[in-house]
């Protein structure tokens, strides 16, 4: 149920075409894009869109991963299918990795259920998500100073999908980042920056797809985000967000994610400033 305090949002095609780079943009980097887009919002004046608004623009770039990944995707689809009657295929990496990805979103699933009325309304709180900016980003950098770095996705087994797949619960709380937290997780277990990003954007796929399809009721509805507003938000996130998946990939293959944790420190820190001098409000 959407809070009284979320339930009458408005967002302007101006706004909505910011919020749409906003959430291409932050969607694939380890920076949470659910906070930005409460904090982009507030910084600018405008009313809080809302997490139904959040949860179905994402459906613009999980559609980005779905053209990007559209080999891979078909590929372990079709292995996955034909290994439910073909034990031989079982032990193929696709086959496990249909399976992986499944499992791994169970844990999300439930919590969003559970947790959905929160999510919603207390979660949206700006001291709780700049904090999480800051305390996630230092997590994230314990896994690239900490973590071996040496795995592929040919390494993954069970074990570590279940605590991969765990670990996309923390994105919950806005500020967490979902990519973030999934490749933290797979870095953690040792996994390459570029396998631990490939992965998680796999395993995003049936979370982001089914939180953005429930929330869809509320679109348009009077109670909930507007139609033409969040259709525009949604295409320009897709367009964005294709282009930010490949510059992702290409430079964890290359480089640190130092850069996304300075970020991440940097904004909590200043949010936080400014929460404090109250230039802003909670």
């Amino acid at each position: 149920m959407v809070s009284e305090a979320l339930s009458w949002p408005t967002v302007n095609v101006f706004e909505a075409v910011v919020l749409g780079i906003v959430q291409g943009l932050t969607e694939f980097l380890p920076i949470s894009s659910s906070a930005h887009l409460l904090i982009v919002p507030k910084l600018a004046g405008w009313e809080d869109p809302g997490a139904a608004f959040t949860a179905v623009i994402q459906l613009g770039t999980m559609l980005a991963v779905l053209i990007f990944f559209w080999r891979d995707i078909l590929r372990i689809t079709a292995v996955w299918l034909r290994s439910l009657t073909d034990k031989e295929l079982r032990a193929h990496l696709d086959a496990r990795m249909g399976w992986y990805i499944i499992l791994g979103t169970i844990p999300i699933s439930v919590a969003g259920l559970l947790f959905s009325d929160a999510i919603e309304g207390p979660a949206r709180n700006l001291w709780l998500n700049s904090a999480m900016l800051i305390v996630f980003g230092l997590i994230l950098l314990g896994a690239e100073q900490f973590g071996r770095k040496a795995k592929q996705l040919s390494d993954l087994g069970l074990k570590d999908g279940l605590i991969i797949g765990a670990w996309q619960m923390l994105p919950l709380i806005p500020g967490a980042s979902r990519s973030g937290s999934t490749m933290t997780g797979a870095m953690f277990l040792g996994y390459t920056r570029e396998a631990a990003a490939r992965y998680s954007f796999l395993l995003s796929i049936p979370a982001v797809v089914l939180s953005g399809v429930y929330e869809m009721r509320h679109v348009g509805d009077g109670g909930g985000p507007p139609l033409v507003g969040t259709a525009v938000a949604t295409i320009v996130s897709f367009v964005v967000g294709y282009a930010s998946i490949a510059w992702l990939l290409k430079w964890v293959a290359k480089n640190s994610v130092n850069i996304f944790v300075i970020y991440r420190v940097f904004a909590g820190t200043l949010l936080l400033t400014l929460l404090g001098l109250g230039v802003i409000t909670a």
